[in-house]
C-alpha cells in the first residue's frame, strides 16, 4: 500500500468518523468518552443542555458486535456516544464536563468497577478533537489541581457498538437499582473528594467558563436554607414543595448556585 494511498484512506476514515449525525434537520457533532460505568456517564451527560443524546455501548477491542457477556474479553470497554450541538456547546466544554465526572488518576477502573473493561478514555474522532484533548489533559496536568498524574489515555476512536437496549437510559428505567449501584460504588463519593472545590479551577484551565462559584459564606448570605442543604451538603429537597415544581413556562433553567445556563424547557 502506498503511503499517500494510506494517508489519504486515513483522512477518509476520520471524515466518516466525524460526520455530523443529523436530528430533525439539524446538525450534530459527535464525541466518545470512557468513564467507568456507562450508566452513570449517560445519567451525567444527558443533563447537560445542547446534547441531543447519550448512547451507551462498548468501544476499543478487537471484536465485532460485542455483548455485555463478552466486551471485556475482547479489549473493548464501556464508554457513551454523544451527539451534541457545537452551537450550544463545545468539544472543549464537554471536555471540562468529562473530567470533572470521573477519576482520571486511576488506570485500573472507576471507583469500585475494577478491570479495563471500566478504564477511561478520550476517543477522538477528528484531528480537531485530538488537540482540544490533549491540550485539556496537558493543562489538567501542569495545573497542579490533581495529586497524581492524568492516566486517562487520548486514542483514535474504532468502531462504536450500541450496548444492549437494557442498558440505555438504565438510570431511568431502574431508578432505584441505579441510585443504589451507584451509591455504593462510591462514585460521587469519591468525584467530591477528588475535585470538591476545585471545579472552578477546571473551568478556568480550560478557559470554557467565565461564571465564578461564590463561597461558603456567600452562598449562606445568597441561598434559603435549603436550598443551601441541598446543594452544598446532598440533602434531598421534598417532592412539591418548591415554587418551580409544577412551573411550565418556557425559558433556560439555571444553577441557583452560580447563575450557569443547565438547560431549556425544551430539551428532553
Amino acid at each position: 500500500m502506498s503511503k499517500l494511498f494510506f494517508i489519504i484512506l486515513f483522512i477518509f476514515g476520520l471524515n466518516c468518523l466525524t460526520s455530523p449525525a443529523t436530528f430533525a434537520g439539524k446538525d450534530f457533532e459527535k464525541a466518545i468518552f470512557a468513564g467507568g460505568c456507562f450508566w452513570c456517564m449517560e445519567s451525567d451527560f444527558e443533563k447537560i443542555s445542547g446534547i441531543k443524546d447519550v448512547i451507551s455501548g462498548y468501544i476499543g477491542g478487537t471484536t465485532k458486535n460485542p455483548s455485555y457477556q463478552n466486551y471485556g474479553r475482547a479489549g473493548h470497554i464501556e464508554a457513551v456516544l454523544i451527539p451534541f450541538d457545537p452551537s450550544v456547546i463545545s468539544y472543549a466544554e464537554l471536555l471540562e464536563i468529562f473530567w470533572i465526572k470521573i477519576d482520571p488518576t486511576d488506570k485500573n477502573g472507576q471507583f469500585c468497577d475494577r478491570g479495563h473493561e471500566y478504564s477511561t478514555a478520550v476517543f477522538y474522532l477528528s484531528t480537531e478533537q485530538e488537540r482540544l484533548a490533549e491540550e485539556s489533559k496537558s493543562l489538567l496536568e501542569k495545573s497542579g489541581i490533581l495529586k497524581e498524574s492524568v492516566k486517562t489515555p487520548i486514542i483514535m476512536a474504532g468502531e462504536f457498538y450500541p450496548a444492549e437496549d437494557y442498558h440505555q437510559n438504565y438510570y431511568i428505567k431502574s431508578k432505584l437499582k441505579y441510585l443504589y449501584y451507584r451509591f455504593r460504588c462510591g462514585r460521587d463519593q469519591r468525584l467530591k473528594e477528588l475535585w470538591g472545590e476545585k471545579i472552578n479551577e477546571v473551568k478556568a484551565f480550560n478557559k470554557t467558563s467565565n461564571i465564578q462559584k461564590p463561597d461558603l459564606e456567600e452562598l449562606k448570605k445568597i441561598l434559603t436554607p435549603l436550598q443551601f442543604e441541598v446543594t452544598q451538603n446532598d440533602a434531598t429537597e421534598p417532592p412539591f414543595r418548591n415554587k418551580y415544581w409544577n412551573n411550565k413556562r418556557e425559558g433556560i433553567y439555571v444553577d441557583v448556585v452560580s447563575g450557569e445556563p443547565l438547560f431549556s424547557s425544551t430539551d428532553k
